[in-house]
């Protein structure tokens, strides 16, 4: 009963603090603008009857019907609720007779297709699971209806999570330049909310899934440390790295999301880790003042050895970067710059790159708890003849490897070495965060055959340093940075401690609230009559 009570008691404060925030954060605009709107705008303009659900929800199908398979043609969208509307009706008749159902209520969400839900197929961007209904949501998908949010549709995805192209639902394209890729696997999440087809999304982020396509959208992406967010009801990729968070426009929105899909969770034991790690709400902790006195460490290398810094796109985004560590500065943090991680390219190749121990196992037990499943094994979807060349050449990578395997110790090992390397040089230099560019360069063309060529020529990735936050287990969050002399978004990446989601946000709210970086897609403009 004592812990019943404190669970209750924690929910409350955290419903009264999010209102709170929501309450503050509001700008006071006379109309209600739905681009580029937050959960403070909508709930307002409930309040000042200037807006129902349905309305709302209405809005956000006419711009992904605009915008997703016509126009740009972003292939946000893999499968648009058909129950969206009957679900608006649903909220607001509950609105007239008590007002919000909770801190999401109305707001719409753009969820990753590797996240079950029972009223809608979840695919994993692979055309072998296109009929797939799970019998239940996802842990993640249970609270955020509770919390009064509606699952507007699934994002596309990369197939069985990783890069921009899938069986199931073809080439997701940027929403800033839809000849270049999304990033990935969580590019249609980033896409869809740059573009405004709804206010929160869901990414998972194994290798960088979250951060990749939050950085070339102009967008916050956390990911958060692994127990903070349960990850039952998710098809998983590599259990050791794999995580659920937020994809959003605002940092304001990305914590009260998280306040929401957070906790111990009895389905997935990892998040029993995070008991008492958490504070009552994220909201609490956006200060203006975040920055005064933070100490930040910069790192400078590249972590892909690809990366070119005699390029012309390396050198725009490394204009860009330069600013923003000067904005940081301004804003009264202290940088330590540079930062030098001791053997920091090889480790993370040996702890996250060549890591494919996990995979075959995790899988094989995931399916297993579907009867309905349409493939009963990994091998299963690889013989499918249905995955798409480039995905069958990197899952074949993991077939008969598991944890068991005395290479896996390398993994181990390495890790560990990061671990110590990373947190002794925080601690030695007192820093509060890591920052560094989610991207040394701008997303790339996308190439002709990416759908049909093992080894397409599309430079997927290149410049990608989002392998450190994975290798470590460690938090990290990108918010956006400013354009390319090209228009193209960067992102700055903000690295913790475990368990320190409550301090990147207080940073990266100072840094957002000083700087405005973030301008929606000059393609995806408001419709005619839309508000």
């Amino acid at each position: 009963m004592k812990t019943t009570t404190r669970l209750w008691t924690r929910e409350l404060v955290r419903a009264l603090t999010v209102v709170t925030c929501v309450m503050s954060s509001y700008t006071g605009a006379a109309t209600f603008r739905l681009q580029e709107a937050s959960i403070a705008d909508v709930h307002d303009a409930f309040k000042m009857g200037q807006l129902t659900c349905r309305h709302l929800v209405q809005l956000y199908l006419n711009r992904i019907a605009a915008y997703d398979k016509q126009g740009p043609m972003l292939n946000a969208v893999q499968t648009v609720n058909p129950k969206a509307l009957s679900e608006a009706d649903r909220l607001d008749a509950a609105y007239k007779t008590s007002g919000l159902v909770g801190p999401l209520h109305c707001i719409p969400v753009l969820l990753k297709d590797q996240v079950e839900t029972m009223e809608m197929p979840t695919t994993y961007g692979s055309a072998v699971f296109k009929d797939f209904v799970p019998a239940t949501d996802a842990t993640i998908v249970t609270r955020m209806k509770r919390a009064g949010a509606i699952i507007i549709g699934k994002a596309t995805m990369g197939e069985f999570a990783s890069r921009y192209v899938g069986s199931a639902s073809g080439i997701v394209r940027n929403a800033y330049d839809p000849s270049r890729n999304a990033s990935g696997s969580s590019g249609g999440t980033g896409a869809g909310i740059a573009a405004n087809f709804a206010i929160l999304g869901i990414g998972e982020d194994t290798g960088g899934s979250i951060r990749g396509p939050a950085a070339v959208s102009s967008l916050v992406g956390l990911r958060p440390t692994i127990p903070v967010v349960s990850r039952h009801g998710m098809m998983p990729a590599t259990p050791g790295s794999d995580t659920l968070g937020p994809i959003t426009r605002t940092v304001t929105d990305a914590a009260i999301l998280l306040d929401v899909i957070a906790g111990y969770d009895a389905n997935d034991p990892v998040t029993a880790q995070s008991v008492g790690q958490m504070p009552a709400t994220y909201t609490a902790l956006l200060n203006h003042d975040g920055l005064k006195g933070a100490r930040i460490g910069v790192i400078r290398e590249p972590m892909d050895p690809k990366a070119n810094p005699k390029s012309d796109d390396y050198r725009q985004v490394r204009a860009v970067m330069d600013k923003a560590l000067g904005d940081l500065k301004t804003q009264g943090a202290e940088l330590v710059d540079p930062i030098v991680i001791p053997r920091l390219k090889d480790l993370i190749k040996r702890v996250h790159t060549d890591n494919n121990f996990e995979t075959e196992p995790a899988i094989n037990a995931y399916l297993a708890r579907h009867k309905n499943s349409p493939a009963k094994t990994f091998r299963d979807i690889i013989t499918s003849g249905q995955v798409v060349p480039w995905r069958i050449k990197g899952l074949m990578d993991g077939v008969g490897k598991s944890k068991s395997d005395p290479a896996y110790l390398q993994v181990v090992l390495g890790r560990e070495e990061l671990r110590s390397s990373v947190l002794k040089l925080m601690a030695d230099h007192r820093l509060d965060a890591l920052v560094y560019a989610t991207f040394d360069h701008n997303p790339t063309l996308i190439a002709p055959d990416v759908l049909t060529n093992p080894e397409p020529k599309d430079d997927y990735g290149l410049g990608n340093n989002r392998g450190l936050s994975p290798a470590l287990s460690f938090p990290a969050v990108t918010v956006p940075a400013g354009f390319t002399s090209e228009q193209l978004p960067v992102g700055i990446e903000f690295l913790g401690r475990p368990f320190s989601e409550g301090t990147l946000f207080k940073l990266i709210y100072s840094y957002e609230q000083a700087t405005r970086n973030r301008k929606p897609p000059a393609r995806t403009p408001p419709l005619a009559g839309e508000p």
